[in-house]
């Protein structure tokens, strides 16, 4: 059987082999990206779903318009809105989840040989993606303020790129949190140099004390010419449920016209009971104090995680520590003759029951082996100390 050539760009996902070494009895993993279920508002959604047959039986269980289904579109540009980024309906389709987005982006801007510029570190799937397109992907270095916009800068005049990727709010897996003042310049460079900018955030409502600052989406309004240039991702897989599968795709008009083209030959439309449920459930105006609860969690566990880290591992690793989302960046210094090698330890910290996910998958290009993502997500404080404390005895 002879596939198609353009899977020699692609490989497996290194986060989802390392699933299979978990199934140990006992483990302790930090190696996820998952919300934790414990917190998924049942209740809401149980309620909601029969509200969704009831406002709309017909169109709920029947097929719907690609674009997405009007009551959903009106409850996301009420999202949108409310963080100052307005939307017109017009402005966004609805998606089988965030990933789909970037998928009909790969889709419809990415020629083989295209050069596209990604965080280094970034999110694994969206490297596989933009490769599979054939695409020639370029990290652009980031610090624990985000992407470095001198360095990125000096990479778009070089490499002329047909779009830059980026996640500005508590990235994954850096945990990063782009500065207000690089979020502008970010726009900036789009307009300068006409470059699409796709700015994907799945983890902005997920801060943990004061919000971060304003999406590109809210802030390219104010730089002249960004917004032509300027793609936005949302989801609502990490503040509701991503079982839903539900995200949207903001993108300037004719990117956006050939994205509904794309998405009309992969799943004719987004699934319409699953919409239907989450606009009742967003009609309920539950959403608010569901993600308050998520966001007290969240804090309390990743302050648990930072002060184990500190107390177990101390100088063996640095870290910055995020203000929102759910990961941990970290990097083994290798003090005093210790390990710098992440795979190595992780073996190590699988034998001892405690899973997390070496870092090197996560750089498109010059992956550095010392590094390595943890998620507090989904373990609870006794699990979290308990976790880091094997990982302590297995370096």
């Amino acid at each position: 059987m002879q596939f198609a050539s353009r899977l020699q760009n692609c490989e497996t996902s290194a986060i989802r082999e390392l699933f299979k070494l978990l199934g140990k009895p006992g483990i302790i993993s930090f190696a996820g990206g998952f919300p934790d279920p414990a917190l998924f508002d049942v209740e809401g959604f149980r309620a909601a779903s029969t509200d969704a047959l009831q406002q709309w039986p017909g169109a709920a269980l029947q097929y719907g318009a690609t674009e997405g289904f009007g009551p959903l579109k009106e409850q996301i540009a009420i999202l949108s809105n409310n963080k100052s980024a307005p939307l017109a309906e017009d402005d966004f389709i609805v998606t089988t989840g965030s990933q789909q987005a970037l998928d009909l982006i790969g889709k419809c801007m990415i020629s083989p040989g295209d050069k596209v510029i990604v965080e280094g570190p970034t999110f694994l799937a969206t490297i596989q993606c933009f490769r599979l397109y054939g695409a020639e992907v370029i990290s652009a270095p980031i610090d624990g303020d985000g992407v470095q916009v001198d360095k990125l800068e000096a990479l778009i005049a070089e490499h002329k790129p047909k779009l830059v990727y980026l996640i500005p709010t508590f990235g994954n897996p850096s945990g990063a949190m782009l500065t207000l003042e690089r979020r502008k310049r970010v726009l900036e460079l789009a307009a300068q140099y006409q470059t699409l900018v796709v700015e994907d955030d799945p983890y902005g409502d997920l801060f943990f004390d004061a919000p971060p600052p304003p999406s590109l989406l809210a802030l390219s309004n104010d730089v002249p010419g960004s917004r032509d240039w300027l793609a936005h991702c949302g989801s609502l897989s990490k503040i509701m449920s991503p079982g839903l599968r539900l995200g949207w795709l903001v993108a300037p008009k004719a990117l956006l016209s050939n994205a509904v083209m794309c998405k009309q030959f992969s799943d004719a439309n987004t699934s319409t009971y699953a919409q239907a449920t989450a606009a009742a459930y967003l009609q309920s105006n539950r959403l608010p104090q569901a993600v308050n609860q998520v966001r007290r969690v969240y804090a309390e566990r990743a302050s648990c995680m930072a002060e184990s880290l500190h107390r177990e591992l101390g100088e063996a690793v640095s870290f910055h520590a995020p203000s929102g989302g759910m990961f941990f960046w970290l990097r083994l210094t290798g003090a005093n003759g210790g390990e710098t090698d992440a795979g190595k330890f992780a073996q190590r910290a699988v034998e001892k029951l405690v899973a997390f996910v070496p870092g090197a998958p996560f750089f498109a290009q010059q992956p550095d082996p010392a590094c390595f993502r943890m998620s507090f997500a989904t373990s609870d404080l006794e699990k979290i100390e308990e976790g880091v404390r094997r990982m302590g005895q297995a370096l």
